[in-house]
């Protein structure tokens, strides 16, 4: 008897352990004439749908956890209609698809790919997605990863009426890697969004390159903005790193950095746009090593932008170095020093440091602002006597960025390497 028992729990332990094993996910073929959202709905959770190259003129939800992989780049089209792809369940993956025309209705938000609250862990990968008012639409979704798509918005309307490449609203630990936004309204608008990664990405002819909103602990590292109204603007927000990214041929901005606290912003190219960095309302920020050049504006600092660290980094051959807008001196460079290329000081002792502070802003300066005519004096004794005079007597001198220690070489040994993105 006791044998008995024991050869029975056996078999109800075999039972019960098979019953615990998922079945082996399944491939599931669709061709061309066939529809993938049957193949979407006789699927099960964790299976594989392969698409074959053809046009598929259907729009597609998924509310299961579903692979859609694409074969030789098989076309998804929307009809110009609501959402291309609508997303409702978490662990859906789309892949090496072309994805085009959406509806146009941005109160609708429509888009490309929608990834609805509670789809977390999508993963949309390698595909283009193309005349479509939003790419991507991202919401209350977590661990989303966005890797390695071509996204172009409807380049035929104005700015205003499209919507961005990739939106992020209410989520946390994104990863947006390696995709190529243009023609968007925004390249990548970041909303209430936190600790997300956005790495090796290429935003160009939009509005804003990216645009932090109200978004904290994120990484913006190794991207590309270029030949924007504004490469990155970062407003409202505190905790990011910024490292390593180049902006350049934007019109307005490079770099926004607009109320934005504890933050720091290093080892970044700014080159040949309207202001390198536009910094307003910032503080207890650290700037370091980052190249500045070419810009019409090195830096306009503005709006009580007090208590940053400001180090290290090359102010070279902008037409304005900087422009400061405040009623007290701030000092940079307290640690090494930044190099100016229109300072005119000397180092005496030889121990890299000018002997002489670099005073950013003075009376000349000032006047400049407000008549640009005065800009065709500068080179006139009269205006140099100016400059002495303001520098001698206390009345006549402005509030400036003092840099105490000026560094006599540029820490980018290779600058003149991005000569041409200035002059692009």
């Amino acid at each position: 008897m006791a044998v008995l028992r024991h050869a029975c729990g056996i078999v109800l332990a075999i039972v019960l352990g098979a019953e615990s094993i998922p079945a082996q996910a399944a491939e599931i073929r669709v061709t061309p004439g066939a529809s993938i959202m049957k193949a979407i709905h006789r699927a099960q959770a964790g299976d594989v749908i392969l698409i074959a190259r053809g046009d598929y003129r259907e729009r597609l939800v998924i509310d299961k956890p579903l692979t859609l992989r694409g074969v030789d780049r098989p076309t998804l089209l929307g009809g110009g209609m609501g959402d291309v792809i609508r997303i409702k369940s978490p662990d859906v993956a789309i892949e090496g698809l072309i994805v085009r025309d959406s509806g146009a209705d941005l109160t609708a938000q429509n888009a490309g790919i929608y990834i609805e609250p509670g789809a977390h862990r999508a993963a949309i990968r390698h595909n283009d997605i193309t005349y479509t008012l939003f790419g991507l639409w991202i919401e209350k979704a977590n661990d989303v990863n966005v890797t390695g798509n071509l996204i172009t918005g409807m380049r035929d309307l104005q700015s205003a009426q499209r919507g961005n490449g990739i939106q992020l609203y209410n989520t946390r630990n994104a990863r947006i890697v390696d995709n190529n936004i243009g023609f968007t309204r925004d390249g990548i608008y970041v909303d209430v969004s936190h600790y997300a990664e956005f790495r090796g990405n290429r935003m160009h002819h939009l509005r804003y390159g990216t645009h932090y909103m109200n978004s904290h602990h994120n990484l913006w590292e190794g991207n590309e903005s270029y030949l924007n109204r504004s490469g990155l603007a970062l407003m409202e927000v505190r905790n990011q790193v910024v490292r390593n990214n180049v902006a350049w041929g934007n019109s307005d901005h490079g770099i926004m950095l607009r109320t934005i606290q504890d933050s720091v912003i290093e080892g970044n190219i700014v080159i040949g746009n309207g202001k390198g960095f536009f910094v307003y309302d910032a503080e207890y920020n650290v700037l370091r090593g980052n190249l500045v050049m070419g810009n019409a504006i090195g830096a306009h600092v503005a709006a009580g932008s007090y208590r940053n660290a400001v180090d290290g980094n090359d102010f070279i051959g902008n037409h304005e170095q900087l422009k400061y807008v405040a009623t007290r001196d701030e000092h940079w460079g307290e640690k090494r020093g930044n190099y100016w290329s229109n300072y005119v000081g000397w180092d005496r002792d030889g121990d890299g440091a000018g002997d002489l502070p670099y005073e950013a802003t003075d009376l000349v300066d000032r006047l400049t602002w407000s008549h640009p005519s005065i800009k065709l004096l500068l080179s006139s004794p009269a205006v140099q006597v100016l400059r002495t005079a303001a520098h001698q007597f206390p009345l006549l001198r402005a509030p400036s960025i003092v840099d105490a220690g000026p560094h006599m070489h540029p820490y980018h040994a290779d600058w003149s390497r991005w000569l041409e993105y200035a002059n692009r």
